[in-house]
């Protein structure tokens, strides 16, 4: 055993074997590496394409993609190679996807993308209603779109100069309750929350309720005898398994508002609108 180990150092210590086990090792390692970089870029790849046209906002379904088998080196950009993040997903408004053409990252987006996504999200026999907010109403920009909010009614009579504020009246009341936030927006119109590492400051959010409550919501903020505001309080409906339906939390501030507006009807347009009981004063006074 010790001639051996004696006889291997002898060996390992001639310059012109080592030399010669260098080179042999490298080339070695230069061909495996060379093959290997060959071959993944010669065998194909599993890629998701599109079997039909899709149009722009069209929701994609397994039945438009199938799978083929492209070489690595005849791939451009950064196609997606999973069917799992394409399906479900949708095409960007300003895209189509042709016949035969790979799924990009740019091309397919979430829902809450679309330029009409608000749109969709209206149940039947609602209203859209946005309502004016800043960081302040938003509680440090804490609502977020699928949050519930309940809405509150401040109203305040106008008292006119000299008059003692023992006549001032302040009403404060929850007037609608459950209501879905469907999106919020920036002063351009942007999702607020579209890219979290740039904050942007919300402007309004949206959210769609009955007819008849948008119509309340209106009046109330229409009101021109009374400095009224409406302003919205969060809260945590969304966390419970079954949510409320939205309703009205005050039959009280309903008929409040309702009885200091009246209808008025454009006989020849058929337009019809709500106006304060001041206005309906002065209306009968002429």
């Amino acid at each position: 055993m010790g001639n051996i180990m004696i006889g291997l150092k002898k060996f390992l210590s001639n310059k012109n074997t080592v030399t010669i086990i260098g080179v042999l090792v490298a080339i070695v390692v230069l061909y495996v590496g060379y093959n290997m970089r060959v071959q993944a870029a010669v065998n194909p790849q599993d890629i998701p394409c599109a079997t039909q046209t899709i149009s722009p906002g069209t929701r994609i379904t397994e039945d438009m993609i199938e799978i083929i088998q492209v070489p690595p080196s005849m791939l451009k950009g950064s196609p997606i190679t999973e069917v799992a993040n394409i399906v479900g997903k949708y095409v960007a408004n300003d895209t189509v996807i042709p016949i035969g053409s790979l799924f990009y990252s740019r091309s397919v987006v979430e829902k809450s993308q679309l330029a009409d996504a608000i749109i969709q999200d209206i149940p039947d026999g609602y209203v859209l209603v946005n309502m004016s907010v800043d960081t302040q109403s938003t509680y440090g920009n804490s609502v977020y779109p699928e949050n519930y909010i309940d809405i509150y009614l401040r109203a305040t009579n106008r008292l006119e100069e000299g008059t003692s504020n023992e006549e001032d009246r302040i009403m404060v009341g929850k007037l609608i309750e459950n209501v879905k936030v469907i999106a919020v927006l920036d002063s351009a119109g942007n999702n607020v929350f579209a890219n979290l590492e740039d904050k942007q400051t919300p402007a309004m959010i949206i959210f769609a309720v009955p007819e008849e409550y948008h119509i309340l919501l209106r009046k109330a903020m229409y009101l021109r005898s009374y400095d009224a505001s409406l302003f919205i309080v969060p809260t945590d409906e969304s966390l419970k398994e079954e949510k409320g339906e939205v309703r009205i939390a005050s039959e009280e501030l309903r008929d409040w508002i309702n009885s200091v507006t009246y209808w008025t009807e454009d006989m020849s347009g058929g337009n019809i609108s709500a106006t304060t009981d001041n206005n309906q004063n002065q209306a009968q006074t002429q």
